[in-house]
């Protein structure tokens, strides 16, 4: 007997998470798999950050918190915006979750309706297309490609556009393919945004300081459409915090306490200690971030190198976050011992199984002839990893 609700009928499983469970399966029973699957800094949360989650303790911040956060942590997030990003949110204007997973969800579901259509350009963080379904809303995905550094165009975002239209889901960096746009790549998608005015635009920058350009652009800065956007960000990129479960919100205030009052009802506030942990980050040194960038950066110049040495594989430099998203359908059609490969899904099961290196085929993300790649890992594994690889690719025919 199934007495599962549609809703949940309707959402597929995460291909990520699934990945790197079947990662942690084979490694359970002795086998060396090196994970590239995973999204999140293989770094140490910086000690300054983790003393103050000490001294939270210590302090007997056990209790709840107001459900956006404490005070504290809101007015850390807008100075850091003034600071960094030249614009102006009051602390009331900002509400904190657990993980900006949370904070994308919130949103989601405080302004989507059944039918409301959801622009998603493609590729596409997994869990974007999930959400709006949850929400029953309807996903318009914009196909990009990789010829176009994987970047949606104004007359795509115009032609997607429809009386039904009421978000649009912005990524930059990006999540999967580590895109960048640039201040006059997003000041023409603003301008089409603003004949629009039924749209609300929701900027998911949470890898706003893994990027390889300089200054990080945000789509907020545009004052035509300034009103209309939800800035969701968080602390897990930037200063290796995933486990912490710290993201936020900065929005209009009708988003805000719509979501305030979602938030109220099914979690409350996110974690108290947690909160006190990203208070210092925001406030303490910022030389870890620098830090972990110039990792990034030196890795993503070694593993796209080490891509490019495979035959028939097609790979863009990316300029953001620590992917890479290469295009494999030149192996399409080949097989292994009687298993022929027709999606990237197909060639990262095979990677795993016959190099025993973990990634996530492109299907999951709007684009099956790709493949992602985290080189959120050493060297020495990047190495390792793109060695094994070339390996498999090779055996097939």
């Amino acid at each position: 007997m199934n007495n599962l609700s549609e809703r949940l009928e309707a959402l597929s499983p995460s291909e990520t998470l699934a990945m790197s469970q079947r990662s942690a399966e084979l490694k359970s029973q002795g086998i060396d798999v090196i994970n590239l699957s995973v999204g999140e800094p293989d770094f140490n949360t910086p000690d300054h950050i983790k003393l103050a989650a000490i001294e939270a303790i210590e302090q007997n911040f056990s209790f709840y918190s107001p459900v956006p956060g404490f005070p504290g942590l809101r007015k850390a997030i807008s100075a850091k915006l003034e600071r960094e990003n030249q614009l102006t949110y009051k602390p009331e204007q900002i509400l904190c979750s657990t993980g900006a997973k949370q904070s994308l969800c919130n949103v989601l579901l405080s302004i989507i309706n059944p039918g409301d259509e959801v622009i998603v350009p493609a590729p596409y963080w997994v869990s974007y297309v999930e959400m709006v379904k949850l929400a029953e809303g309807k996903n318009v995905v914009v196909q990009t490609d990789i010829d176009h550094d994987f970047k949606m165009t104004p007359q795509q975002l115009q032609e997607a556009i429809t009386p039904r239209t009421k978000a649009l889901i912005l990524c930059s960096p990006s999540n999967p393919t580590g895109s960048v746009y640039s201040k006059e790549e997003l000041a023409a998608l603003a301008d089409v945004l603003a004949s629009n005015p039924n749209v609300i635009i929701i900027s998911d920058e949470i890898y706003e300081h893994i990027n390889y350009v300089g200054k990080h652009e945000s789509i907020a800065q545009f004052d035509n459409i300034r009103e209309r956007v939800v800035l969701v960000n968080g602390v897990s990129k930037a200063y290796a915090m995933t486990g912490w479960r710290i993201g936020w919100i900065a929005a209009p205030q009708w988003v805000v306490s719509a979501c305030n009052k979602l938030q109220g009802q099914y979690t409350s506030a996110p974690n108290s200690i947690a909160q006190k942990a990203a208070e210092t980050a925001y406030k303490g040194d910022q030389g870890c971030v620098g830090a972990m960038c110039d990792a990034f950066e030196r890795r993503r110049d070694l593993i796209v190198k080490l891509a490019k040495e495979i035959p028939d594989i097609k790979v863009i430099i990316p300029q953001g976050a620590f992917y890479i998203f290469p295009d494999i359908s030149a192996y399409f059609g080949r097989t292994f011992q009687g298993k022929k490969m027709e999606t990237g899904a197909d060639i990262a099961s095979y990677l795993l199984e016959e190099s025993h290196v973990a990634c996530v085929g492109g299907n999951a993300f709007g684009a099956p002839s790709c493949i992602r790649f985290s080189y959120a890992a050493s060297d020495e594994l990047l190495v390792e990893a793109m060695k094994r690889i070339k390996v498999a690719l090779l055996k097939l025919s």
